[in-house]
């Protein structure tokens, strides 16, 4: 049984003549210990949806359901769910002990002795125990934020939520958090709603991930589905950095050649055969991946002449900043090339890593061949 379900769950904030419709139409399931991020832009309706589960917003239509019962009419207390916010809401005055209590104190019936035993079983768990005692303005900031994990872990709950817990703490605290964070999960096994704009996080922390623009669902799939495999323009450019690279043209049936300003580019058969069934129109918008554009010796069908107008050295790798034609792309070469600016490129844009979207709906036409990256049986690793 999935641990919470949203089906067709809408919130409308009404204002007058400012009506919002924050969620709209929103359906996926998060599984028994599963993590589930939802990612999207800021405004998207990402905290919203996570607050509707959580019982902070009513719902304007659908349900919402945990452990297959329906919570739309419950209170937050009664929903057997933990949140972890942006801010650690700390008490200031108690001591992380009393901090990790007063939840459990407020809200049940346990006998102080297993009180305290799932707050020194937790403190333990999180690498705390020694803080007990401490109280938030004596601890620092991946400190406080193991305290307010803690004060959800203890509640034992069928669902986790976490609104962007990680983005108070620095770059070098925060990826150290983000695998405390996908360990502690797979230890306690209990379904979690991970709230973030942060596409890092969401690719390297999810089971699955589930992409939201303007408070619709755009796609719900594993990292790398999302990655490779994105259902439109909008998940193609949102996921990934940096961003998939686009190029507008006009598809031409006869000969199977995408051409715009300075760009022709020639699709294989089977691609040919999947423009010809997808396309509304003879609009056609070509998306690459910036690592997978490769420097080219000679012209071919596949290739564009680019001008190199800013290169961002970042070790192990050269972001070449480039336009062709009108358009502005980015291409990812290895750190050991030295490139000049303002100098003439030859770029190719393999047929098998190439993506196509319809331009008039945005929808994907086809993505990239994936079984051409597939490693043979005996290299597997």
């Amino acid at each position: 049984m999935p641990g919470a379900v949203y089906e067709n769950v809408t919130k409308v904030f009404e204002g007058g003549a400012d009506t919002v419709v924050a969620v709209d139409d929103l359906s996926f399931e998060i599984n028994d210990g599963e993590f589930l991020v939802l990612v999207g832009p800021s405004g998207c309706g990402k905290s919203t949806t996570l607050r509707l589960l959580a019982g902070l917003e009513t719902i304007s239509d659908g349900e919402v359901r945990i452990d297959g019962e329906v919570v739309n009419d419950q209170k937050p207390k009664d929903r057997d769910i933990a949140m972890v916010f942006q801010s650690y809401a700390l008490y200031p005055q108690k001591t992380v002990r009393e901090n990790m209590e007063f939840g459990l104190r407020m809200t049940t019936e346990l006998p102080d002795s297993e009180i305290v035993d799932r707050i020194e079983r937790t403190a333990e768990m999180l690498g705390i125990d020694d803080l007990l005692d401490r109280k938030p303005n004596a601890l620092s900031g991946g400190q406080k934020q193991r305290v307010a994990l803690g004060r959800a872990i203890v509640r034992e709950p069928s669902v986790f939520l976490m609104d962007e817990p990680l983005s108070n703490l620095d770059a070098k605290l925060r990826t150290e958090m983000r695998t405390e964070l996908q360990q502690l999960q797979d230890d306690l096994d209990v379904a979690t709603l991970y709230v973030t704009h942060d596409q890092t996080e969401a690719m390297t922390m999810g089971d699955r991930i589930a992409v939201l623009d303007d408070g619709k669902l755009q796609q719900i799939g594993t990292p790398l589905e999302c990655y490779h495999e994105p259902s439109n323009l909008f998940v193609a450019g949102f996921i990934g950095d940096p961003s998939m690279n686009f190029l507008e043209l006009e598809y031409d049936r006869m000969d199977g050649t995408a051409r715009g300003t300075g760009v022709s580019y020639r699709f294989v058969d089977e691609q040919r055969a999947r423009l010809e069934n997808g396309l509304t129109g003879d609009g056609v918008t070509l998306g690459i991946r910036p690592e997978d554009i490769e420097v080219a010796e000679s012209a071919d069908p596949t290739t564009v002449e680019a001008e190199v107008e800013v290169v961002e050295p970042m070790g192990k790798e050269n972001f070449l900043h480039v336009s062709v034609g009108d358009a502005r792309l980015t291409a990812s070469i290895s750190g050991e090339y030295v490139v000049d600016e303002d100098r003439t490129l030859r770029l190719r844009f393999p047929q098998s890593k190439v993506h196509a979207f319809d331009s008039a709906s945005g929808d994907a036409v086809f993505n990239r061949d994936r079984a051409a990256d597939q490693l043979p049986p005996a290299a597997t690793l």
